[in-house]
């Protein structure tokens, strides 16, 4: 595993120590990035030695803290390939614990908690976050204090109740959760594991970018798909490709273009990616049954937007009725039932064909950032489905 050599602030270069709990740049409230003497890591880590590493994501100890981690075995998920597409291929994040991507941050994110000392960790979250949360602090003995809006996939809050979480129901957005957590943290004792608002959930999320080279021949592909909210994964990939790069552990050529794909009921990123800003504007009156992509300002839209622009990308959006239209499509034909934000990558893979961004001959990766069947509620009001 790797010596943390400091912390760096994403808008400054700020660099902090890493010896206790950090959350954001205090000049400027940058996000932080973990960052390691890579240099010094390429004299004896290689990628050969993977062979024989854990299907984990902690196969990658050599570019992740040095500290004991809280694992249930995630990472290394499955890269499907699709049965009517060659060159395509969904990256199936739902076989992670808990059921979603949100497995890899916030393992990495409690891991340094029990490392640190922390007793109470606080998040606010549309879902996923809250009940993999919930399931490594339980594995950790750390309370954990969530706040969801009420309205989250059912599975969310019964998992986060299950695992013994201190859980709230908020009327409201995540941004209202978040205030929440900001305004009472202080007071409560609670350390905020927001999304990029403490540096490790990147290094859980980095891991995908890791584990798609890998699986590809250590090659980069043409582009990649991302089901974006709060966008740890998508910032994660970024920084997993430049130290893949510098570590000599992936074969020369063009990174993806990075594809940051949004609802039509919330797309704070595609209306600050087509309008040329730095930052988004908050997204008034969030509204779409993909519960993760239903976050009105992400905390790292300027990182994302540098990441969409630097790597040829685009942002779309696409409506709830096109998504969902793709989720049933995928089910039918490809026997994977999505997430509704996975539907969403898949939804703009078509309208990208057929728009001519890419063609059928691009190796693409789309994320399935959670199973299907963690919305099995959401799903079932939207096809009029009910018991009898």
């Amino acid at each position: 595993m790797a010596q943390i050599a400091f912390l760096e602030c994403s808008k400054c270069g700020e660099r902090l120590s890493p010896e206790h709990p950090q959350t954001v740049c205090p000049r400027d409230a940058g996000s932080l990035y973990v960052r390691y003497d890579l240099a010094a890591l390429k004299k004896h880590a290689s990628r050969d030695a993977l062979k024989s590493g854990p299907a984990t994501m902690w196969r990658y100890a050599d570019v992740l803290p040095s500290v004991e981690p809280v694992t249930l075995g995630e990472g290394f998920t499955p890269m499907l390939r699709s049965r009517t597409e060659p060159d395509l291929y969904i990256k199936d994040e739902g076989l992670n614990p808990t059921g979603s991507f949100k497995a890899r941050g916030l393992c990495a994110a409690v891991t340094m908690a029990r490392h640190y000392g922390l007793k109470k960790l606080a998040i606010p979250s549309a879902g996923n976050a809250a009940s993999a949360l919930a399931a490594y602090s339980a594995a950790a003995g750390i309370e954990a204090h969530i706040f969801m809006p009420k309205d989250v996939p059912f599975a969310n809050y019964v998992e986060s109740v299950a695992y013994g979480a201190d859980v709230h129901l908020v009327d409201g957005l995540i941004s209202d959760c978040a205030r929440i957590v900001a305004e009472r943290q202080e007071q409560e004792g609670w350390f905020d594991v927001s999304t990029l608002k403490e540096p490790f959930r990147i290094e859980g999320k980095k891991t995908m970018g890791y584990e798609l080279v890998e699986q590809l021949g250590w090659e980069y592909p043409d582009a990649v798909f991302y089901p974006t909210g709060g966008g740890v994964g998508l910032i994660g990939m970024w920084k997993a490709f430049s130290e893949l790069e510098e570590l000599g552990w992936v074969r020369p050529g063009k990174r993806p273009r990075m594809i940051a794909v949004q609802s039509s009921g919330c797309a704070p990123v595609v209306r600050a990616f087509e309008q040329g800003a730095q930052v988004s504007q908050m997204w008034k009156n969030a509204a779409t049954f993909a519960a993760g992509l239903r976050v009105p300002k992400p905390y790292g839209d300027y990182i994302m937007l540098d990441i969409l622009r630097e790597s040829e990308g685009v942002a779309l959006a696409l409506s709830d009725e096109q998504i969902f239209a793709s989720l049933k499509d995928w089910a039918r034909h490809e026997g994977i039932l999505l997430s509704p934000e996975g539907a969403a990558a898949t939804a703009a893979y078509d309208h990208l064909l057929a728009t001519g961004f890419l063609t059928q001959t691009d190796r693409v990766v789309l994320f399935n950032t959670g199973g299907g069947l963690k919305y099995t509620d959401v799903i079932a009001e939207v096809m009029g489905i009910a018991r009898v």
